[in-house]
């Protein structure tokens, strides 16, 4: 994988970028999107090391060992700005913590336009990687545009992304977009069984990851992740037939936590992806491969207009999360509406 920058899959963005670095036709802004575990990020990293890579192998080309290589990969190099969400301290202090489900506030991009008119102090370019800019507040966005507007030659800006449909449309015109879309689930098997998993369980998790590489290796490296999944659906299972009573209590515990909440719903609506696509007699492969006896079960007794509802009802709940709705209103509505089978 060292011709394609280290990274597995994506090809066609290396390539890009690697002509762009070559023929010094950098833009002054990248916004690269995708899934959650689809490689934004390193792909944004391998970006930086290939404008400011000491010893490149050729034109384009980072080594991936010389100190300034190692110091971006780190995201310790001085050139280098991280922006992630962030949310306010608990405890009453001054410091933004970082948070994946906080939001990129207007405080740090007035810092961030404070630092890039510096000019780079290592290396040629001074790069910045702004996270998850689709939680970025509304003031944070209007703010970005001023820089996107006028940015100064040494400096390039990266932005992550699950969809550019989310950002403003005056954002999304000023940078050159890369889509990034999900790996053959053979390439993510063969990758894992590299790394020393067996094949049934490689292609286990290659499933459930959806054909994303960064979060198939998380639930390699981490087992809880797997058994917290499996916990999630048996609720499911155990949901579906049970009394009001018993789905009313399991909402007023699921939104206690509103991130175990959307985690929960997550892993709810890839299952139910899974039964809509059997239902409808399609041929993709499932996502939820060691539930596919449930999922067939499922799918056998529900018609295509019922199993598109349930869908849809998962999906306007995470969207409803996101604009505050009252977490446990919305989790008796979802609980409810289940199809008793």
């Amino acid at each position: 994988m060292t011709d394609n920058w280290n990274l597995l899959g994506h090809e066609w963005a290396v390539d890009m970028l690697r002509q762009h670095v070559t023929h010094h036709e950098i833009r002054h802004a990248y916004l690269i999107t995708g899934a959650t575990g689809l490689g934004k990020r390193t792909l944004a990293l391998r970006l930086a090391q290939a404008l400011n890579c000491e010893k490149p192998i050729s034109a384009g080309m980072p080594c991936l060992i010389c100190r300034t290589c190692k110091q971006i990969e780190s995201m310790a190099h001085p050139d280098l700005t991280i922006i992630e969400p962030t949310i306010k301290d608990p405890n009453g202090g001054k410091e933004l913590i970082p948070d994946e489900n906080g939001e990129i506030r207007i405080s740090q991009i007035r810092d961030f336009h404070k630092s890039i008119t510096l000019k780079p102090y290592q290396n040629r370019y001074r790069v910045i990687i702004i996270k998850n800019f689709h939680q970025a507040s509304d003031e944070s966005a209007n703010a970005l545009l001023k820089t996107l507007e006028e940015p100064p030659a040494h400096a390039v800006l990266i932005l992550t992304a699950e969809n550019p449909e989310q950002l403003l449309p005056t954002i999304n015109s000023r940078c050159e977009i890369l889509r990034l879309r999900p790996l053959p689930i053979e390439s993510i098997t063969n990758d894992l069984m590299q790394k020393g998993l067996d094949e049934d369980r490689a292609r286990l998790l290659a499933h459930i990851s959806g054909g994303r590489p960064g979060y198939a290796r998380k639930l390699m490296d981490d087992v809880t992740l797997l058994e917290k999944r499996d916990e999630q659906l048996n609720d499911l299972q155990t949901l579906l037939p049970a009394p009001r009573v018993e789905k009313f209590s399991y909402a007023d515990k699921l939104s206690k936590d509103k991130d175990l909440m959307r985690k929960t719903i997550l892993v709810w609506l890839s299952y139910w992806r899974d039964v809509l696509l059997r239902v409808a007699g399609a041929e993709t492969p499932l996502i939820n491969i060691d539930r596919n006896m449930e999922i067939e079960f499922l799918a056998g007794r529900l018609d295509l207009t019922s199993a598109r509802k349930i869908v849809s009802n998962l999906e306007a709940t995470l969207e409803k999360m996101d604009k505050n709705v009252n977490a446990r209103l919305l989790a008796e509505v979802l609980l409810l509406d289940l199809p008793k089978v």
